[in-house]
């Protein structure tokens, strides 16, 4: 989710909440502690150099059980952000503390922004000599429209 869209959303909403991917609720109490823009420059294994950017939430808890973050506040925040550090319209990284500090990718469910789980990857499957992965299809999944669209028979120039 991009920055845009996620203001889009706290305007209209009376309250703030994000969902851990194992369906829990990240505790009401949390702050968010940091709000910035991170830069990447860097090489991937096949030689391409690259840069990302991204927004960063940093979500943090407490033993402050009274505190809440309303959208009004945290609005605020990100506007300060875009005009004291230029933060910009990218997509959202939101850093929340695990086993360790983990990321996460931000969607809308209509109630909670969800945390959904970053996962590492190759780049350069090609020049590593990853084969692309093929969509594998069972032949009886296949509708009876797309069988007959697939039908080759003798006769009929499809082969």
């Amino acid at each position: 989710m991009k920055l845009n869209t996620f203001k889009s959303i706290l305007k209209e909403s009376a309250s703030i909440g994000f969902e851990l991917p194992n369906g829990k609720l990240v505790p009401a109490h949390f702050h968010i502690t940091e709000v910035g823009e991170i830069a990447k420059k860097f090489i991937d294994c096949g030689g391409t150099i690259r840069n990302e950017k991204v927004v960063n939430f940093q979500l943090w808890e407490a033993n402050d059980y009274d505190h809440r973050l309303h959208p009004e506040k945290l609005l605020s925040i990100i506007s300060l952000s875009e005009e004291k550090l230029g933060v910009s319209n990218k997509e959202i990284e939101v850093e929340y503390q695990g086993d360790t500090i983990c990321k996460y990718g931000l969607e809308f469910n209509g109630t909670y922004f969800e945390l959904i789980p970053r996962t590492t990857d190759c780049l350069a499957k090609d020049k590593c000599g990853i084969p692309e992965e093929k969509l594998k299809v069972s032949l009886s999944s296949l509708s009876q429209k797309d069988k007959e669209a697939n039908n080759c028979t003798p006769g009929s120039g499809c082969c």
